[in-house]
C-alpha cells in the first residue's frame, strides 16, 4: 500500500532564534513529530496509564495491544517528542464499517477507508499547554495525505465531546462498546482535501511528502495554543 507523507506536520522544527548553520551536531531537535514503533510502546503506555486509570480506571490499549498496532500500523500513530522525549501521541489503526463495534477496539481492517482513533494522550508535565488539539491537528492534517482514508472516528466519555468537538469532530451518537460500566459517545471527522496536499518529494519516517510553508502550520498551531490558554472549559484530563 502506497503512503503519502506530510513533512509538515512531522519534522523536527528549529528555533527561530539559532540558525541551523549553527546548531551543535548530534543534538536532539527541541521537537519532533514522527511515527511510533515498537520501541516507543513502553514510554507510551506509561502515559496513557497514567492519564487514565485515575480518570476511568482502565487504558484504551494495554501494553500488548499497544505494540500491537505499533506493528501492524505504525503509520498511523505520531509521537511528540521534546528533546527526544515523548511528551503525547495518538495511535491509529484502520477500521471498515459505518460505525465501530467490538472488534475494532483490537482489530485493523487495511482494506478500510476509516482511521480509528484509539487514544490521545498527553504527559502530565505537558498538560494544560494546549498540546492536545496542536497534535490532533497536525494528526488530522496528516490523514489528509493518506489517499485511502476518507474518515477519521473515535469513542470518548461524554465530558470529553466539547473537547473534540473544537478539533472539528461531530456526534454520531451514542457508542455500542460498552466497558465495565462505561458508556461513550460516537464521533467523526470527515478527511477531505487529499488533492491539495499531494507532492512527490522524500522525508525520514515516510516514503512521499508534501512541500507546504511551514508557516501557515505555524500560524495554525499558534492560534489553538492561544484558545487553550484563554478558554479552558475542559477538566484537566481533556487534555489527554
Amino acid at each position: 500500500m502506497s503512503l503519502v507523507g506530510a513533512l509538515p506536520f512531522l519534522k523536527p522544527r528549529l528555533s527561530p532564534s539559532v540558525s541551523p548553520g549553527r546548531q551543535r551536531r548530534h543534538t536532539l531537535p527541541a521537537s519532533e513529530f514522527r511515527p511510533l514503533n515498537t520501541q516507543d510502546a513502553i514510554s507510551v503506555f506509561e502515559i496513557e496509564k497514567e492519564a487514565f486509570i485515575s480518570v476511568s480506571g482502565d487504558c484504551p490499549l494495554h501494553l500488548d495491544e499497544v505494540r500491537h498496532f505499533l506493528t501492524l500500523c505504525p503509520e498511523l500513530s505520531m509521537g511528540w517528542f521534546e528533546e527526544g522525549r515523548l511528551v503525547a501521541f495518538i495511535i491509529g489503526s484502520q477500521w471498515d464499517q459505518d460505525r465501530l463495534t467490538l472488534d475494532a477496539l483490537s482489530l485493523h481492517k487495511p482494506k478500510g477507508s476509516t482511521v480509528h482513533i484509539h487514544v490521545l494522550a498527553v504527559h502530565r508535565t505537558f498538560r494544560q499547554q494546549g498540546k492536545g488539539p496542536i497534535l490532533m491537528w497536525r494528526y488530522l492534517q496528516y490523514l489528509r495525505c493518506l489517499p485511502y482514508v476518507r474518515r477519521a472516528v473515535l469513542m470518548c466519555e461524554d465530558f470529553l465531546v466539547p473537547f473534540y468537538q473544537k478539533s472539528g469532530f461531530k456526534v454520531q451518537g451514542r457508542c455500542s462498546i460498552t466497558v465495565a460500566s462505561l458508556t461513550f459517545t460516537e464521533m467523526q471527522y470527515p478527511v477531505r482535501g487529499h488533492a491539495l496536499m499531494r507532492r512527490n518529494s522524500e522525508a525520514i519516517g515516510f516514503p512521499q511528502t508534501v512541500l507546504l510553508s511551514e508557516e501557515p502550520i505555524q500560524r495554525s498551531e499558534s492560534a489553538l495554543l492561544l484558545e487553550e490558554q484563554t478558554q479552558r472549559t475542559e477538566p484537566e484530563s481533556a487534555d489527554v
